[in-house]
C-alpha cells in the first residue's frame, strides 16, 4: 500500500500592515505619509492579526494613531481573491 498524501501547504495570502498618525480621527488621511509605520508583511491573515492588535494596543493613548490590514492577495489576484482569512 502506498502512503496517503501529505496535506498541500496552504495557499499563501500575503497581507501588510500599517499605520500612522491621522489627520482627523473620522477620516484616512495620514498627517505625514513620509511617516508611515510599515509593521511587516504577513503570510496568512491570523498572523497579520496578531500584529496588528499588539501595535494597535501599543498605541491605544493616541487617538489618532491607526493601524490598518491590507489584503495584499486581493490586489495582486483580484479574479482568484477568495474571502478566506
Amino acid at each position: 500500500m502506498s502512503e496517503p498524501a501529505a496535506n498541500p501547504p496552504a495557499k499563501q495570502l500575503l497581507h501588510l500592515v500599517f499605520g500612522g498618525d491621522l489627520e482627523d480621527v473620522s477620516g484616512l488621511t495620514f498627517k505625514d505619509v513620509d511617516k508611515l509605520d510599515i509593521v511587516g508583511i504577513y503570510p496568512n491573515y491570523a498572523s497579520a492579526y496578531a500584529a496588528w492588535r499588539a501595535k494597535a494596543q501599543a498605541t491605544v493613548d493616541n487617538a489618532h494613531m491607526r493601524y490598518f490590514i491590507v489584503h495584499l492577495h486581493r490586489l495582486l489576484d483580484p479574479a482568484g481573491a477568495a474571502p478566506q482569512r
